[in-house]
């Protein structure tokens, strides 16, 4: 997806978050600031994608500050949110084990962004009104129809403690008698989940888990690793979590693909790009 004038605002609040979790070094953190308005300067234009400027950005952080994972408290945190809910999860989804309620359990999970919201977000409010809402947008015939039709599918992960969320609808996947392979990021970057993550809430009880080669905000095509693209490439059938995934897939042909993509519209752009409100939780295919 391409960059907004919208996108400028949160690019430096992103900005800031980064810096303020990765030192405390005021004299660092203003020069920091000044390469990062550089940056902008040179590349913040129309028809920039979104991903590779957001990734570029925090990377540049990361390298400049030393600190390869500023959001690992955050990550800490996300789980736990989830892990909070997740009895409650369960006993909704005692009372309606349908498809449709594990798709939305596994969106309401996506709200956990901190990309997307501000360190300081009620995001548990949020949770708890998602839970009241019905999805938006809710292709569930055919996500069944290709559970049914398919017997090898690629999952896209997005965030920790979405992930808590994920491995509920992956039980479910897996009673279709589907093979699974989940896809995770290979470095740190804002709170998104990496093999480590991945394993330690037991994603790998229901597929193998596998490196998408690199560190971006969501899917960037150009820096995913040679590996992974075979594995993309193999795949009909996709699953894929999250804005910054959606932006990134958005922008290269998906003709050949049968893929869905489960999210919560978290920002304006990407509201505005998909028809929706604000907070709306959508299931569709591309």
């Amino acid at each position: 997806m391409k960059i907004s004038y919208e996108c400028g605002p949160c690019f430096l609040r992103q900005a800031r978050e980064a810096m303020d979790l990765s030192t405390d070094d005021d004299a660092l953190k203003m020069e920091i600031m000044e390469d990062v308005f550089k940056f902008l300067s040179d590349n913040f234009k129309l028809n920039t994608n979104s991903n590779g400027t957001g990734s570029a950005m925090h990377n540049l952080i990361k390298q400049k500050t030393g600190c390869m994972d500023p959001y690992y408290r955050e990550k800490i945190k996300g789980n736990e949110i989830a892990l909070r809910f997740l009895p409650e999860v369960r006993e909704i989804l005692k009372k309606d084990n349908s498809l449709e309620n594990h798709v939305k359990i596994a969106i309401i999970g996506n709200i956990l962004d901190f990309g997307a919201f501000t360190l300081d977000d009620d995001v548990e409010s949020v949770i708890k009104q998602s839970l009241k809402k019905d999805l938006a947008i809710k292709d569930i015939e055919g996500l069944e129809t290709s559970l049914k039709t398919n017997d090898r599918l690629l999952y896209l992960v997005d965030n920790t403690g979405e992930i808590v969320f994920d491995k509920l609808l992956l039980s479910k996947i897996k009673e279709y008698d589907m093979d699974i392979t989940i896809a995770v990021k290979s470095e740190p970057i804002l709170n998104d989940a990496c093999r480590k993550d991945a394993l330690e809430v037991g994603l790998d009880e229901y597929g193998e888990i596998v490196d998408m080669g690199c560190g971006t905000v969501g899917y960037v095509d150009s820096e995913i690793s040679d590996e992974f693209r075979e594995i993309f490439n193999g795949h009909k059938f996709i699953i894929s979590k999250g804005m910054g995934n959606y932006e990134g897939l958005s922008e290269i042909d998906l003709s050949s693909k049968d893929i869905y993509f489960l999210l919560c519209a978290k920002c304006n752009t990407i509201s505005k790009e998909l028809g929706v409100n604000l907070h709306d939780m959508l299931l569709f295919r591309k």
